[in-house]
């Protein structure tokens, strides 16, 4: 008689086998691209409780299974102020996926939603800076966060296009105040239209950002530019199916010597400094 498989396992099996190729496959490609997991790594996966950090929570315990290279993870809820509820549904969530979560309290809900600008760049820093805190306490050297394709693509264009910049958002970094750590992005090549689909598929509920100035702005009561360059994208693809991975591809073949300008370890550079060098090509051919 065959054994009847758990809600975790019905999951992670449709994580392996229906959602392999929009799933698991560009997971695996970003942790061997980008060599997010190295031999001795303790990873503190970070867990907000929504789809993509519960989503991101089940990739690592299935790589954890089967990957060649030993590393350890923890799987860290940092609760900035939910509401019970909220709160609960985490846990409810986590203990129906089988994802051995520990809980860290703080306030940082309280202290940005009290600030008189940008509440959410605030919060975000904070929340950051807690994780690197809370995780170095378990003994992690990283962090895992979960960013996606999705994330990636419209934080290049909201950068053009409101914040002058072209920037992308990398796939590791250094911690800049935590010596030692790094933080890793390893659904950075997952789109969210797939997690979304696998959400649906399990019948999974999660939340959203549980942030009273997010929850306005999704009602329409507030302004969010990341909702207006989703809607943008979304408009543009049903012209242009591959714009999205235009914009990706973009950010690994920037075109440096077409440049005007250019900044490196905050340092500001000009085509001019290297203009006049006979040696160096100008980008274009006339």
């Amino acid at each position: 008689m065959a054994r009847e498989l758990t809600r975790a396992q019905l999951v992670e099996r449709s994580i392996i086998k229906k959602y392999r190729k929009e799933l698991w496959n560009p997971f695996i490609l970003a942790v061997k691209r980008y060599e997010l997991v190295k031999e001795g790594d303790r990873i503190a996966v970070c867990i907000s409780g929504g789809k993509d950090s519960m989503l991101l929570a089940k990739l690592m315990q299935q790589l954890h299974k089967v990957s060649i290279v030993p590393f350890e993870a923890v799987y860290l809820v940092m609760d900035p102020g939910y509401s019970p509820a909220n709160r609960q549904k985490i846990i409810d969530n986590a203990s129906a996926l089988e994802v051995p979560i520990q809980i860290r309290d703080s306030n940082i809900f309280t202290v940005a939603n009290n600030t008189g600008h940008s509440p959410c760049y605030l919060c975000a820093r904070m929340r950051r800076g807690h994780l690197y805190s809370m995780a170095k306490e378990l003994g992690c050297n990283k962090i895992a966060l979960g960013h996606h394709f999705s994330d990636v693509v419209e934080t290049t264009v909201m950068g053009m296009l409101y914040g002058g910049q072209i920037q992308a958002m990398m796939p590791k970094l250094h911690s800049t105040n935590f010596a030692g750590m790094e933080l890793i992005r390893p659904m950075y090549c997952i789109h969210e239209e797939d997690i979304i689909a696998w959400s649906r598929y399990n019948e999974l509920s999660f939340l959203q950002c549980a942030c009273r100035f997010t929850e306005n702005a999704l009602q329409g009561q507030g302004g969010s530019k990341r909702l207006e360059v989703k809607q943008l994208l979304k408009e543009l693809r049903r012209e242009s199916p591959q714009v999205e991975k235009n914009v990706f591809q973009a950010i690994h073949n920037v075109q440096l010597d077409t440049f005007p300008g250019y900044k490196t370890g905050g340092v500001e550079h000009s085509f001019l400094e290297w203009y006049d060098r006979p040696s160096v090509p100008s980008g274009e051919e006339v």
